[in-house]
This record gives C-alpha cells, sequence and structure tokens, in this order.
C-alpha cells in the first residue's frame, strides 16, 4: 500500500482541505473516536459556517455536517471518511476508496457501496455497538442555517448551537422529542418556528441577544419548560399564556420594549427568579405580590413610580428597583418582606426611608445612592447591614467623612444618635414644655404625661384632651406621632433639629424657636413650604419685642449652633444677609426656588462645605462661590449656567463635587482639565458638542484629562 501511494504521489494532507484555496477547518479525529462512545461531541469555536457562497462548513447532524467530516485525516495508509448514523463515524480502507475520498454518505439515506462488502473492524471501530449522540455544542462558530437532517439525531437531550448567524430555525426540530435544553441565544432570529412547541421534554430554552419581535402561539404547552431565557430582543409584549407554564422557575424579559404586563404572570405559581430589567415599564401589576415562590425580582432601569405591595412574597430575597422614578417607599412596601437580603433603591427620586425599614432585620445589602435623601432614620443602626451605599444624596444628618468611612461607621454613627427617653427625661421634657407659656397659649396643650414602652425604649406621647388647635391642623391626641405634632420636641431633644418642613406655611411661627430655648439645635429643615424670605419674628406680647423695629430674622438667634440649614422648595427669590451670619454654616440646601444670584457676603460662611442651588434661575455662576475656600461640593444643575471661570475654579482647592448637569453651557473651557482636585464633575444635559457624549461616560478622569490634552499650547 505503500507503494501505491508513493506511485500517486499522494499528498498526506490532502485530507485537511478541499481542492479550492479555500481551506476548511479539520476536525480532530481524537474528538471523534470520543465522540462514539460519549455521546457527546463539542465543535465549538471551529469558524464552522458558510464560505465563499459554498457550505463547506456546518455542525452535526445535517448535510453540512456530513461534509465536514469528509475533510478527515490520512495516517498510516487509511483514509477516515465519516458515514453519519446518529454520530456514529466508520473507517474504510485507503486502499480501496482512495477515489472515493470525497464521497459522503448519510446512513439510511444513501447505501454506501461498502455496505455490500465484507469489512473487518477492530473491537474499538465497531459502528453499530458506539453510543447514540446525546448532546451535541458547535456555538461559536458562523452558521448561518440548519438543515433538516436534525431528525437524524433524534437521541439529543442538548443542543448548543449559541453565538453563531442563524435567521431561523428548521421545522425538523419538532423531531428531537428528547431534548431537553436548547442554546439559540446570541443569534439573529426574527422569529421562532411553531414546531418548537412540540418538545414536550424541554426544560431549559435560552433565547437571548436575537431579534424577535413575538412569541409563537402554543408556547404554553412547553409544560416542561423551566428556565426560560428570552432577554434582550425586541418584545413589545408577553403572551397572557405565559401563565400555563406551570414548571417554570425562572423568567428573563430584560433589555425588550414591554410597556407592561400581564396580570396572568401570577399564576406561576412555582416561579422564583423574574427579571424585567431595562423595559419601558410605568406600572408592575397588583398581583405580583401574590407569587408566593418569588426570590428576585428585578425591576432596574424603568420607569416605575410607584411600587405595588408584596404580601405573599415571603420569600423574597432580592429586590433591584434601580434607576426608576419612584418617589416614596412606605411602610406597606415592606412589612411583608421578612426574607430579604438585597434592596437596590438606587437612582430613583425618594425623599425619605421609613422607620420600618429597621424591621428588615434579615437585610444585608441596602443601596440608596443617587436619590434626594436629606436624612436617614436613626433606627437603620440596629441593622446587621454588610452594604449600605449612600452616595449622591443631599444627606445633612451625617457628615461627609463619616460616608467615606464605609457601611459600618455609617450605623455606629446612626446608632449613637438613638437616645432612649427615660421616665425621669421624659418628665424633665414635660416641664420645660409647661414652663413655656407661648406653647400653651398657641394650644399645644399637655396634661399628664402619658409614656408609651417599645421595646427596650420609652417614647413620650402628649395625653388625650378635647381642645383642638385653633388652626386647620389635625388635632394632637395620644396617638399623634412626635413627628406629626406642631413642635416636634423629639426631633429638637434627640435629634438636635428643628424641623417644620412639607407644612405649606408662608411664615414659621414664632413658637417654633421658642421650643429651641436653652436647647442646642445644630439642623434647621424648613423645606417643601410657601417661603418668600428668610423666616423672620415678629413682636408679640408674651415675648420682648426685638431692638429693631423690623421683623428680625430668627435664625440668626441660632447663629452660634447651627451647621445646616435646609430651605429647599420654597419660594425664595433673595437670601437676606442675615443668613451669612451663620459662622458654623456646614451644609446650605436651597434647591428647587426662585434664586438668580447670591449676596456678596456670603463669603463669611468659612465653614460652609456644601451647597445646593439645583433647579433655581441663575444665568451666571455665582461669584462668591469661588471665594468660599472650603467649599467641597457645588451642586447647581438644571439652571442657565453659561461659562464658568476655571482659573477661579482651580482656586478651590477642596472642591471635589461640581455638578453643572442640565444647564446653558456651549463649550467647556479647556483650562478645566487644571481643576485636579475634582472627583466627581456632571456636565450632561448641556448643549455644548465637545467633550462628546463617549468622553463623559468614561467618567471625571477622562474628562478632565481630554480638557487639558486641548489646552493650547
Amino acid at each position: 500500500m505503500s507503494r501505491q501511494l508513493r506511485g500517486s504521489r499522494f499528498d498526506p494532507r490532502a485530507g485537511f482541505h478541499t481542492e479550492s484555496k479555500d481551506r476548511g477547518p479539520s476536525v480532530p479525529q481524537g474528538l471523534l473516536k470520543a465522540a462514539r462512545s460519549s455521546g457527546q461531541l463539542n465543535l465549538a469555536g471551529r469558524n464552522l459556517g458558510e464560505a465563499s457562497g459554498k457550505k463547506s462548513m456546518t455542525g452535526i447532524g445535517t448535510q453540512e455536517v456530513v461534509k465536514q467530516f469528509q475533510e478527515e485525516r490520512i495516517q498510516a495508509g487509511t483514509e477516515k471518511t465519516a458515514i453519519i448514523d446518529k454520530a456514529t463515524i466508520v473507517e474504510k480502507p485507503l486502499a480501496q476508496h482512495l477515489e472515493k475520498r470525497k464521497c459522503v454518505w448519510r446512513i439510511n439515506v444513501d447505501i454506501p457501496e461498502e455496505a455490500n462488502q465484507n469489512l473487518s473492524f477492530s473491537s474499538t471501530e465497531r459502528w453499530w455497538e458506539q453510543t447514540d449522540l446525546t448532546k451535541l455544542i458547535i456555538s461559536s462558530n458562523k452558521l448561518q442555517s440548519l438543515s433538516d437532517d436534525l431528525r437524524l439525531l433524534p437521541a439529543l437531550t442538548i443542543l448548543d448551537i449559541h453565538d453563531n448567524q442563524l435567521t431561523s430555525l428548521p421545522s425538523a426540530i419538532r423531531e428531537l422529542n428528547n431534548l431537553q435544553k436548547l442554546n439559540v441565544s446570541h443569534n439573529k432570529l426574527k422569529m421562532l418556528p411553531e414546531e418548537i412547541t412540540s418538545l414536550k421534554n424541554l426544560k431549559a430554552l435560552f433565547l437571548q441577544h436575537n431579534e424577535l419581535t413575538c412569541i409563537p402561539e402554543g408556547f404554553e404547552h412547553l409544560s416542561s419548560l423551566e428556565d426560560l431565557d428570552l432577554s434582550s430582543n425586541r418584545l413589545t409584549t408577553v403572551p397572557a399564556g405565559f401563565a400555563l407554564l406551570s414548571s417554570l422557575l425562572r423568567l428573563s424579559l430584560s433589555s425588550n420594549q414591554l410597556k407592561n404586563l400581564p396580570a396572568e404572570i401570577s399564576r406561576m405559581k412555582r416561579l422564583k427568579h423574574l427579571d424585567c430589567d431595562a423595559n419601558l415599564l410605568e406600572t408592575v401589576p397588583p398581583d405580583v405580590g401574590s407569587m408566593e415562590s418569588l426570590e428576585l425580582l428585578y425591576l432596574r432601569r424603568n420607569k416605575l413610580r410607584v411600587l405595588p405591595e408584596f404580601p405573599s412574597c415571603r420569600q423574597l430575597k432580592e429586590l433591584h428597583l434601580a434607576e426608576n422614578q419612584i418617589e416614596k417607599l412606605g411602610a406597606e412596601h415592606l412589612q411583608h418582606l421578612q426574607a430579604i437580603l438585597v434592596l437596590d433603591l438606587k437612582g430613583n427620586k425618594l425623599r425619605s426611608v421609613p422607620e420600618e425599614m429597621a424591621l428588615l432585620q434579615s437585610l444585608e445589602r441596602l443601596d440608596l445612592s443617587n436619590n434626594d435623601i436629606s436624612s436617614l432614620p436613626c433606627s437603620l443602626g440596629n441593622l446587621h447591614l454588610k452594604f449600605l451605599a449612600l452616595e449622591g444624596n443631599p444627606l445633612r444628618t451625617i457628615r461627609r467623612e463619616i460616608i467615606a468611612k464605609g457601611t459600618q461607621e455609617v450605623l455606629k454613627y446612626l446608632r449613637s444618635k438613638i437616645k432612649t427617653l427615660t421616665y425621669k427625661s421624659a418628665k424633665e421634657i414635660v416641664q420645660r414644655l409647661r414652663a413655656l407659656p407661648a406653647l400653651v397659649e398657641d394650644h399645644i396643650y399637655f396634661p399628664a404625661p402619658t409614656w408609651q414602652l417599645t421595646g427596650n425604649q420609652c417614647f413620650l406621647l402628649p395625653a388625650p384632651d378635647d381642645r383642638t388647635n385653633q388652626d386647620d391642623s389635625v388635632p394632637e391626641t395620644a396617638m399623634t406621632l412626635p413627628s406629626e405634632a406642631r413642635v416636634n420636641i423629639h426631633a429638637i431633644v434627640t435629634l438636635k433639629l428643628l424641623d417644620y418642613s412639607d407644612k405649606q406655611a408662608t411664615l414659621i411661627p414664632d413658637d417654633i424657636f421658642d421650643a429651641t430655648k436653652n436647647t442646642l439645635v445644630t439642623s434647621i429643615n424648613f423645606s417643601k413650604n410657601q417661603l418668600c424670605e428668610i423666616p423672620q419674628r415678629h413682636s408679640r406680647e408674651s415675648l420682648e419685642p426685638p431692638p429693631s423695629t423690623r421683623p428680625t430674622v430668627v435664625i440668626v438667634e441660632l447663629k452660634e449652633m447651627v451647621s445646616d440649614v435646609n430651605l429647599s422648595f420654597n419660594k425664595l427669590s433673595f437670601i437676606s444677609h442675615e443668613l451669612c451670619l451663620l459662622q458654623k454654616l456646614t451644609f446650605l440646601d436651597l434647591r428647587n426656588n426662585f434664586l438668580s444670584s447670591l449676596p456678596e457676603e456670603m463669603s463669611s460662611l468659612t465653614k460652609l462645605q456644601t451647597i445646593n442651588l439645583s433647579f433655581n434661575r441663575f444665568k451666571v455662576f455665582p461669584a462668591v462661590l469661588y471665594r468660599i475656600s472650603t467649599l467641597e461640593a457645588v451642586l447647581i444643575s438644571n439652571n442657565q449656567v453659561g461659562s464658568v471661570d476655571p482659573q477661579k475654579m482651580k482656586l478651590m482647592e477642596n472642591l471635589n463635587t461640581l455638578d453643572l448637569q442640565n444647564n446653558d453651557l456651549l463649550q467647556i473651557p479647556p483650562e478645566l482639565g487644571n481643576c485636579v482636585q475634582l472627583r466627581t464633575l456632571l456636565l450632561d444635559g448641556n448643549p455644548f458638542r465637545v467633550p462628546r457624549a463617549a468622553i463623559l461616560m468614561k467618567g471625571t478622569a477622562a474628562v478632565l484629562e481630554y480638557l487639558r490634552d486641548r489646552i493650547p499650547a
């Protein structure tokens, strides 16, 4: 046989390529032998596909697969030509079949000449004793289609053809009755054949990253399906028939174009994992709250404004709600989440955190970053959190350096602010209240006090009384919470906070300030009112008249104590110079007013660290801010600012956060790149052309570097 080879000048490498210049990929002989005994064949990442318009490479079980196996290696005088019958491979002696080495056959379709010959096989090559192919992986190739020859592999239980270029699936797929797992993800499928609904034993179906716009009817017939991934397609609706997928455990619908979910989805009583990230959802059907087995719920990057309650989701472990438009989180949303471990609320519009959050004793990760939260309930300190994110909030009750130290330091700080009122201290508070005639005259009446015990804490509550306030407020009773009282004495004593927020008041009553007499107050919150100027005191008979004939700016009375002032969401059009007398002021919140300028006297605020001027009417960056060297954060987004002075900005050595989003900046001066002290620079939403959005997305460091590179030499 060797002489015959030499005589014919046979190229021993001929089996690796066709006679054309294009060489197809080869399949290692060892891989084929292993497939015969194991029933598993992995052809992933072998560049199988179509080239030059001619099918020269494809996967097993189709005509193209058979052609692939015709290019076998020729070793030791034998040619190995593939004859496929349920992935069984046969050898033929080269001496008899050299002239036919390009021919291939399909058993049960084409009858090879060898079937009539008496051939001998070694014990390891007897094809009739080989295992049927049950697992086929031809992923990460260049396949554009599969033929109906797929029916020749009826024993398949796993078919993985992800990461190819398929635009459709053959109807013969219905004959793979034993198929349990089908992965067709990362292809170009625009629709699914109805025959796919015939796969009664299918347990896992992966269709993510295709171009599907709809789901075929009869999908509910996949009664064994446990895992279904339809993410990253173009779906606009979810068939109500999905509710009949009673075995489904995991459903992913993320990155589609869904505007709503069918209420019937709640019938999936076994569903544990529901992923609806990155859609257009504005609401979630209330019935979702009745899914008893649900453990993971993903609703990130949607348009949700409100949340349903979860009365039956007692096994819910992770709730992801980041990057929506949620404005309120109430006790009704939290009270049933007994098993919750992860709660992700970042990037919403939350203004407060309910006290009931402290009841989630199993909670380990809580993300509240990038919201509108100004204070946190101290009871959060009792949670056993491993991770707490608070960045991007206008917090005024927790200093920035404490947040920078990490979760455990924040929790420790919050715990230190929880003060238990003993019987003695509560009695002292009542005596102090009775000593203030102004309070009694304004109808805050305190007869015999009562104490309400909760755990190891004692809370003072006013005793019941038939008398009511003469204003339009709700009468105070023994059940009135301290935060709902006209004067929140609890906040003054325990939090050193003078709070008269969300009252829609045009004036701050004098008794609010009288309640702080002989008491240390470090924070003032007059937000969400109708104030047109800094609150003033008006003369009254019970108090000594002020030396000046005009009303006194009462905040000045606290100038030796106050460090945080919140006047946001009012109607202020100017800031009086008296506010600049607060020498200990470190945090000033003036957002959502009508301001267009700041007084020059503000330069005397030598301890000011954070100022929030967002949502006002500034057309220029306030010059006085350049002279406050202690500033660490300037938030002036959503105004009409047209320019900034990079030279003066560079002198603000402590400035690390500058928010200029949604202004009228036509250009960004390259010299701003020299402000290397900046750690956060936000410029989105301005009409400038450079830096482009791609640069902005890379973060502050990349933007500053880009600007520096554009500074003229």
